[in-house]
């Protein structure tokens, strides 16, 4: 995600990633990749979609992108 892969060159994105690891469960190893995919997707999709950011007032990130 960065040209430099350094962390600090995109921090929106790390954040994001440490979510997805952390809050859906996506830090484990997952030996299977049809379930790590179908996890990741609806990790993303729950992110996106149903929860709410206090960086965006309480809306969801799909929901300010649509307005």
């Amino acid at each position: 995600m960065t040209e430099q892969y350094d962390p600090y060159e995109n921090a929106v994105a790390e954040r994001i990633n440490r979510t997805l690891k952390y809050e859906y469960g996506l830090k484990q190893t997952i030996k299977n990749t049809e379930l790590a995919q179908n996890m990741t997707a609806q990790a993303v999709y729950i992110y996106n979609n149903l929860r709410t950011h206090f960086s965006l007032d309480l809306r969801k990130p799909a929901e300010v992108h649509k307005n």
